[in-house]
Parts: C-alpha cells; structure tokens; sequence
C-alpha cells in the first residue's frame, strides 16, 4: 500500500505520516528529507539537486523522480511507504 499525505506546510502532515506509518507498518519518504540526505551523501542527484536549492528554485521534476525511483526500490519499501511533499507537480504526480 502507498499512501500521499497532502496539505500546507505546517499543516502536520509529518506529524500524521508518523503515526500512520507506525501504525500500518509503512515507510515513510520525505522528498526534503531526501534531498538532504542525498546532499550529505554527495550523490550525483543530490549535488545536481543542491544546485538549484541554492538559488531558491524547485528541484526539477527529473530530479526529484529520479531520487524517489531510487529510494522506494529500497528493501524497507517492499510493503508500501507514504510519500509526504511528492508529488508536488503534475509531472511527478
């Protein structure tokens, strides 16, 4: 099962991603907790990333995509996850 958490910043989507994800078993995905994390790491995709969050822009759809492809093959996805801020545009959507 996959689940998208949508809504306003500090509207507690975190929050409840939280507690759904304790409850149902789920993992939970952040696309800026990715995106930090990728930077940390020096990924390709995360210092491709860091470019474009240096001058305030959104990271390109692309981008983003290509970051949650990697992430949701991870074992830990296998029986679902909940994706908290993505997707944000049609295009990733």
């Amino acid at each position: 099962m996959n689940i998208i958490i949508l809504g306003a910043p500090g509207a507690g989507k975190g929050t409840q991603a939280d507690i759904l994800c304790q409850e149902m078993g789920l993992t939970h995905i952040a696309s800026g907790d990715l995106f930090r994390q990728a930077l940390e790491k020096k990924t390709e995709l995360g210092l491709l990333a860091k470019t474009y969050m240096e001058r305030g822009e959104l990271v390109p759809d692309e981008v983003t995509i290509k970051m949650i492809l990697e992430r949701i093959s991870d074992l830990d996805c296998a029986s679902g996850c909940l994706f908290d801020g993505f997707p944000r545009t049609l295009e990733q959507a």
